[in-house]
């Protein structure tokens, strides 16, 4: 290969299936991303299309599933990251599972999703009680419970901002910051006994949240985000750990 196109190579091709629908504002996907991963990482991302969070809309969006992988493999990414902790809450931890498996079955590559990579997480620091800086409503909080506990982690607190899809994506990128650091600092303020806080959604891009709730409260705290890179490409070896954004992307137990 001519060495000028090989500088432009990546080095690992991170697949994102985003859960939004098609068309609307959307800001910068890999605004976060790049503050962790090197520039040799390319993010190729495709969209589900889903319109809420409701059973009903995630059942219907997931009928894309397999068109946005087949767009993924074409693209011969390394992982392909089903995103949004909403849409494998609503479909429940064993069929999730299924589908992941099914995944690597098809394509030969790996698949994830934020809240399994938060399972991963948390047994590998050795934790198992967690509270959840949550903006949602109820019932999509009860099913977020639901399917953590069925990974053996113990959620021991959740906040609540009864946000649904067109809730969350009505907040300007300033109130989607504020938003996430109060649910993230309420989070860890919930349950003395919490080993660690999660501080999932990326309406609001939350990724501030770790280094200030961990300093402030001493807790190991992860987003949708800093999970799927450590469980992706820090973990296998791919990148070195990454300072400054919090213990797990520091490779600090």
């Amino acid at each position: 290969m001519n060495d000028k196109v090989h500088r432009l190579m990546p080095r690992f091709r991170f697949g994102a299936i985003n859960p939004r629908s098609g068309g609307g504002l959307y800001r910068g996907p890999t605004y976060q991303f790049y503050r962790i991963v090197p520039t040799d990482v390319m993010e190729i991302s495709t969209v589900l299309g889903l319109e809420d969070y409701t059973p009903e809309a995630v059942e219907k969006a997931i009928k894309n599933y397999w068109k946005c992988v087949d767009l993924l493999v074409r693209e011969r990414v390394n992982v392909i990251v089903l995103g949004g902790a909403p849409i494998s809450a609503q479909l429940g931890r064993p069929r999730v599972l299924d589908l992941l498996r099914e995944t690597k079955e098809r394509t030969g590559v790996q698949g994830d999703t934020p809240l399994e990579a938060v399972i991963a997480a948390m047994k590998h620091l050795g934790l198992t009680k967690l509270t959840i800086g949550s903006r949602w409503a109820t019932e999509l909080n009860d099913a977020i419970i639901r399917y953590l506990e069925g990974g053996g982690i113990k959620v021991v607190g959740i906040t609540k901002r009864d946000q649904w899809a067109a809730q969350a994506a009505a907040m300007s990128f300033e109130e989607g910051l504020k938003t996430a650091l109060d649910v993230g600092r309420e989070a860890a303020r919930l349950a003395p006994e919490t080993e660690a806080v999660f501080v999932p959604g990326g309406a609001a891009m939350s990724l501030h949240v770790i280094p200030a709730v961990e300093e402030e409260f001493g807790k190991p705290t992860f987003t949708n985000l800093s999970a799927e890179v450590w469980n992706n490409l820090l973990r296998p070896g791919i990148i070195p750990p990454v300072k400054g954004w919090g213990c797990l992307l520091a490779d600090n137990r």
